[in-house]
């Protein structure tokens, strides 16, 4: 499956520490490290391991760090050829803090991550592209890449992120036939009245339960797995990992049929156990993006 991921592309400063500080308070930063991030390039660069073609869709500044980003995606694979350098532009950098237990605090910078927009899209974006894969972006840029998509005859998967209830995502929504979130945002979601995360009636939900695995919904049921137990070392990423191994595995077979028909239970479930494992490999690793591959998911599901 080819697929083409839109949305940040960021750079991250990851500072563990053993707790969070108290106001006015100060705590020593443990390990120190920075590489690339942004959930659109964690999942491409994930579905790349899973021996996925993906390509990226998005925007970086014209200085160093967006040259050292883009640099770190085309060696793992990821074709970069659609993402739009602002020259006068800055790369967004976030700054992650995480804790002992593996939890995160991010604070961040605008940047450039947004700085694509539609008189920079054309056909030649989705040439040779079967699935559209959006992450956290404009909400009209998303709603806009989401129709083209989807009037192209494309599947389209959509994780918007921490934002879902602050950013205007319905238009998107209604061209999106799978969505990702996590129990916040399944909370989020529920309580602004868009769409019943646990009772959809025209696509297909997925909510991720952190270390207690995820569940897909349906128009026709729910179908869940409990998923793997591991010691967390950094939670950041590891829900990107959950949409390229759950995605990779769905590459498979006819998740979307002429119909719009969901694909059986028996197929989320190998996409859930999937997921689950990339999730947990990413929770024990530093840093937002893992590098996956289908023996290291083996090693944790029989797929």
């Amino acid at each position: 499956m080819s697929v083409l991921c839109a949305g940040h592309i960021n750079w991250d400063v990851t500072m563990h520490v053993d707790s969070l500080p108290d106001p006015d308070g100060e705590v020593r930063i443990e390990r120190l490290i920075q590489s690339g991030g942004g959930s659109a390039a964690n999942v491409a660069a994930g579905l790349v391991g899973l021996d996925q073609s993906a390509s990226l869709y998005g925007s970086v500044g014209g200085d160093d760090t967006g040259a050292l980003a883009l640099r770190e995606l085309d060696r793992v694979g990821v074709d970069c050829g659609h993402v739009f350098i602002d020259a006068e532009g800055t790369t967004s950098v976030k700054y992650l803090v995480v804790d002992a237990t593996g939890e995160v605090m991010v604070f961040s910078n605008a940047g450039a991550n947004e700085a694509f927009c539609s008189e920079d899209i054309s056909a030649e974006l989705f040439r040779g592209v079967d699935h559209l894969h959006l992450t956290s972006q404009s909400p009209e840029m998303a709603s806009l890449l989401a129709r083209l998509a989807s009037d192209l005859g494309l599947s389209v998967s959509f994780d918007p992120g921490r934002q879902v209830a602050d950013r205007g995502y319905s238009e998107a929504l209604a061209s999106t036939d799978l969505l990702f979130l996590n129990q916040r945002e399944a909370d989020l979601v529920a309580d602004s009245g868009v769409l019943s995360p646990t009772q959809p009636t025209e696509m297909t939900v997925v909510v991720k339960h952190g270390g207690d695995g995820a569940t897909v919904y349906t128009p026709d049921g729910e179908t869940t797995h409990e998923g793997f137990v591991v010691d967390p070392v950094d939670l950041t990423g590891a829900g990107d990992a959950f949409a390229a191994g759950f995605l990779a595995t769905l590459a498979d077979g006819d998740w979307v049929d002429e119909s719009g028909a969901t694909a059986e239970a028996e197929r989320y479930a190998d996409a859930l156990a999937a997921g689950n494992a990339c999730g947990a490999l990413a929770a024990q690793k530093v840093t937002a993006r893992t590098k996956l591959s289908w023996a290291a998911v083996e090693g944790l599901a029989e797929i």
